[in-house]
């Protein structure tokens, strides 16, 4: 049993000690359920923030970080955090008030990641600081530390630096593949970064990866989690897998023949939490003598610890960061921050001819691209709702269509076999007035009284959000009705549909329709 786990008067030991195995093993999966009786809530540690709030409504939507990394600002980096970290808070808060605990609404954050960028394979690169191992750990420090924040007694929210470790490989195998870099490579190339979180930015949580290193899976590496992490760092924090990592090293990396003992091998080395349910096994693997219940309790008693820090286990009047106000969230200032970080971070790669300024003398700008007129290619992944996007074509043209002509044309697809996403518009001969949608807008999923606002739109582009002036106060529980006049151009099967993040109901000429989209 580590030490330093009484607190203020939470006794973390003593919670420890009243728990059933069942209980304790229940809250060592990220989607952890409440035990009343012990004043513990339901808690889901899943959560993100990589460049702003992400998939948890409406929040300031900051730069892509490989975008941040391109302003070389540490101090910037630390506003945004800030900014952010108050934002999470407020919503935490909210969705608190409102008895809501699910995915997306803790203060438990899987960011930054601050893997190494040099296989373009990956595909992720967007995520990262990019490729240099200094860069990285410059702006990865600031940005842990505003999320945390520098309370002496609470931590404002939990860091999570990802993914522990070389796992920037092809991403089509990072279920599987084995990473074996030189000894001089692993700790000059890919290890800095994380000792730098670790040491510096004080991050009190971290993310194994997918992949094997020198034959181990990280999440069950003891060189990884005990050899460098606990001992030779001095880590005092907890651990979790990625989504599904335990799974793969029974299934794909075949260390164990089963999920029992890939659970109880994960837990041994010091992963700490499971982001899934493999977890759950290790009732299992304690009746047969995998693991015993000693060992486990470092575990729970760890993530009991954390909670306590976050003010999750007790009372929080004194804690400052519970009393963050709602309105901070996309508030005047972060919207400002966040045009100052796009305006840093542009990069000029050249400028031949000097034609940059363009010449306040033209008639004429065509605007050319199969993303030219797209505003989905500015979010990035990983991210929040923005209070409204505008494409390249349309600031452009917001910004001089009054003294010249801005046109627009996709210009080729974005890849073979993979066009820009066509929005369905009405018919040609439509009226101004009935070219459209008309949308309207309820503060309860029953559609009942009077809508709280009322849109029409030229084009459904399935944000209809975007530029929503009333509140919806409660985002588990709204309604929103589109209609329209669709006139087909010509014969044939068409489909209507929505997609998004948990599940809908849609009606089409009074069909219900129930998707369900996974996380």
């Amino acid at each position: 049993m580590e030490k330093d786990i009484i607190m203020d008067g939470v006794d973390v030991e003593k919670i420890l000690n009243s728990m059933t195995l069942e209980e304790k093993v229940s809250q060592l999966v990220h989607d952890s359920p409440a035990i009343k009786r012990l004043g513990i809530k339901k808690y889901n540690w899943w959560n993100e923030c990589l460049h702003g709030v992400a998939r948890a409504g409406l929040a300031t939507v900051f730069p892509q970080t490989i975008g941040i990394a391109a302003t070389w600002n540490d101090n910037l980096v630390l506003d945004i955090a800030n900014a952010i970290s108050n934002e999470a808070r407020a919503k935490h808060h909210e969705f608190d008030r409102q008895g809501k605990n699910e995915i997306y609404q803790g203060l438990t954050y899987w960011s930054p990641n601050i893997n190494i960028f040099r296989d373009p394979r990956w595909g992720r690169g967007m995520e990262t600081y990019g490729e240099d191992p200094y860069l990285t750990s410059a702006l990865a420090v600031p940005f842990i530390k505003g999320l945390q924040g520098d309370h002496p007694k609470y931590l404002k929210l939990i860091a999570t630096p990802k993914h522990f470790a070389v796992h920037s490989g092809p991403e089509d195998s990072r279920h599987t593949f084995n990473a074996t870099p030189s000894n001089i490579d692993l700790w000059e190339t890919y290890l800095p970064a994380f000792e730098a979180c670790i040491k510096e930015g004080g991050a009190y949580s971290i993310m194994g990866a997918y992949n094997r290193l020198y034959g181990e899976a990280c999440t069950a590496s003891d060189f990884l989690l005990k050899t460098i992490l606990r001992e030779k760092w001095k880590f005092e924090g907890y651990t979790v897998s990625d989504a599904g990592a335990i799974t793969d090293i029974a299934e794909h990396h075949k260390i164990t023949t089963s999920l029992a003992e890939a659970a109880a091998l994960a837990l041994k080395s010091g992963t700490d939490l499971c982001a899934g349910t493999e977890y759950l096994h290790l009732v299992e693997a304690i009746e047969k003598g995998f693991i015993t219940e000693e060992e486990l309790n470092i575990s729970v008693s760890r993530l009991l610890k954390a909670k306590k820090k976050l003010g999750l286990l007790a009372n929080e009047n004194g804690n400052p960061y519970s009393k963050i106000p709602f309105d901070i969230v996309n508030c005047k200032h972060h919207q400002d921050l966040a045009l100052q970080v796009a305006r840093e971070s542009i990069v000029l790669l050249k400028n031949e001819d000097a034609l940059l300024p363009l010449s306040k003398k033209l008639n004429k700008i065509a605007v050319i691209g199969p993303n030219a007129n797209e505003t989905d290619i500015h979010l990035g992944n990983y991210h929040g709702t923005p209070y409204s996007l505008v494409s390249l074509y349309q600031g452009i043209k917001n910004k001089l269509g009054a003294t010249c002509e801005v046109v627009y044309e996709q210009g080729c697809e974005l890849a073979e076999g993979l066009p820009t996403m066509k929005v369905l518009t009405q018919a040609d001969t439509y009226t101004d007035d009935t070219k459209g949608f008309s949308v309207k807008y309820f503060n309860n999923s029953k559609f009942s009284g009077t809508p709280i606002q009322e849109l029409f739109i030229p084009e459904f582009d399935l944000k209809l959000f975007d530029n929503l002036d009333a509140i919806v106060t409660d985002t588990d529980n709204f309604g929103i009705i589109v209609s329209c006049l669709f006139i087909p151009q010509e014969s044939g099967q068409y489909a209507f549909g929505v997609q998004g993040l948990t599940a809908f109901e849609l009606f089409i000429n009074d069909c219900l329709l129930t998707s369900f989209n996974t996380i």
